[in-house]
């Protein structure tokens, strides 16, 4: 830990909210249609808590400057600037002073609610946790710089409302504190039944602004009513493509496939016309201070609407898609995909950004949660494609190209995809039960390891002349993974034909 960076807020961290026994958090989204008034009030303070959160950065890193400035001046450590510390009631505490001492914000901080301001700060708060976290190794993922300020143009706008009035009106209106009574743009009678009964009450609402429109979303704290699947004994398996979405082979031998609409293929000439039209516009110029003509700005908010729909359309599918599975099947399987290295591959790294397969993994994990099933995460590294799902050979080769699965063994002939999917539902019978679909008896997350004792390749790596192995395409002996093998998992895939 360098001289200008200290080694953390200094204060214990306390525990998230957790949820009474019987219920769980459930977020729901709304789109709002607010009037002319509600929309300046919505981006004030948003504006806020981007101003707080600013704010707050400039306050800590100030300090770190200085510590720094010292140190090369030959200051001792006892006599340089204190540590200026990150945690939110240290924040709040300092914000609250500055609002009527400085001039800047003297002059309009009474214009908005204080969980505008609340929203920056522990925004900041979390920031700079996850920052001495990742330095101290606590954190996972890529390693994290110093928090940076927020952008006017870029920063998406967000303010979270935690305490005073919030409610729903009626079926087309809902409350916050300081914007008033808000028109929504959707009929949420069911939601205000739910609140009226006591099975539902709301923790939270967070507004923001996204795909060019206005959205509050509330976090509600719900009863736990798991709807049991309809085949709770039955497994599926689930392999993942991009010319088709989803293959599913369950272990009854029914196979069903999910087209992949593509819908950011189909729009990219409606997309390259508007980005054309955008580009001979005069646009924003930070460099020189250069405005945006308002052709420009009507050309971009056209080029907007493209994006916005293709998220929207792929948002709708996938919802629809894994909405259908964990209600059917007590237990799904699914594989362990690299997406982050798969979208490095500069020929595919579209189609499969396209796809969302991190977006569906994600909602397929709730959502079987939900349902009371048991989601199994396949090994990363297991050959589920290259696999004879009646005899268990493993292929040493087989390219992307080759769509059908042949065995030199047994002599089957499937789809690779199909064929996929029939051992990723093999590994549940391998693990020993399927999902209940009873309440209170949500199977966990289970991860599978490869179910042979290989190593990762699945195949030996060619070494150049000279270093004491084979030469470079020389034949492999025997006993490597270049030859046709046999999974440990063979008398379970045979038992689900």
């Amino acid at each position: 830990m360098s001289g200008a960076e200290p080694a953390g807020s200094g204060k214990k961290k306390r525990r998230g909210f957790e949820a009474r026994p019987g219920f769980h958090v459930v977020g729901h989204r709304l789109a709002l249609d607010p009037n002319a008034s509600g929309l300046q009030a919505l981006a004030s303070h948003c504006g806020a808590a981007r101003v707080a959160y600013n704010w707050a950065v400039r306050h800590v890193l100030a300090s770190w400057s200085q510590r720094a400035a010292e140190e090369t001046y030959g200051v001792p450590e006892a006599e340089r600037v204190a540590w200026r510390s990150w945690s939110l009631p240290s924040l709040r505490k300092v914000f609250n002073e500055a609002k009527h001492n400085d001039p800047f914000l003297r002059e309009w901080w009474a214009q908005n609610s204080k969980e505008a301001y609340n929203t920056g700060l522990a925004n900041a708060a979390a920031a700079f946790d996850n920052y001495a976290k990742s330095r101290r190794g606590e954190r996972k993922g890529a390693r994290m710089g110093r928090p940076r300020f927020k952008s006017k143009r870029k920063a998406r706008p967000a303010c979270k409302f935690t305490t005073g009035t919030i409610r729903l009106d009626d079926r087309r209106h809902i409350v916050l504190p300081r914007l008033g009574r808000i028109r929504l743009h959707e009929d949420v009678q069911p939601l205000v039944d739910a609140i009226a009964e006591g099975g539902t009450r709301i923790l939270s609402v967070t507004v923001r602004f996204e795909r060019g429109r206005w959205f509050a979303v509330l976090q509600t704290e719900e009863r736990h009513a798991i709807a049991p699947a309809t085949r709770p004994g039955t497994a599926v398996g689930i392999d993942l493509g991009v010319k088709t979405l989803l293959v599913m082979a369950d272990s009854a031998g029914e196979v069903r496939e999910v087209a992949n609409p593509k819908h950011y293929g189909q729009a990219l000439t409606q997309l390259r016309k508007a980005s054309r039209t955008v580009s001979r516009r005069r646009g924003p110029d930070r460099r020189t201070g250069q405005a945006p003509s308002r052709r420009w700005e009507k050309a971009n908010a056209v080029r907007n609407r493209v994006h916005h729909r293709v998220a929207n359309l792929r948002e709708n599918h996938l919802h629809q898609a894994t909405a259908r599975i964990p209600a059917e099947y007590g237990t799904v399987v699914v594989e362990d995909l690299n997406v982050k290295g798969m979208v490095r591959n500069r020929r595919l790294s579209r189609r499969i950004s396209d796809a969302a397969f991190g977006e569906l993994r994600r909602q397929l994990t709730y959502k079987t949660h939900r349902h009371g099933g048991r989601l199994i995460v396949a090994d990363r590294w297991m050959p589920s494609s290259k696999t004879c799902s009646r005899c268990g050979v493993v292929k040493a080769k087989l390219p992307l190209g080759v769509r059908v699965f042949e065995c030199d063994v047994c002599g089957l002939v499937l789809d690779r995809d199909a064929n996929a999917g029939h051992n990723l539902a093999a590994l549940a019978a391998a693990n020993g039960r399927t999902g209940t679909g009873v309440a209170g008896d949500p199977g966990p997350l289970v991860v599978v390891p490869k179910p042979r004792g290989a190593k990762q390749k699945t195949r030996t790596a060619r070494t150049r002349k000279g270093t004491g192995t084979r030469a470079a395409g020389a034949t492999p002996r025997q006993g490597t993974e270049t030859r046709d093998r046999r999974q440990d998992t063979r008398r379970e895939q045979l038992a689900l034909w």
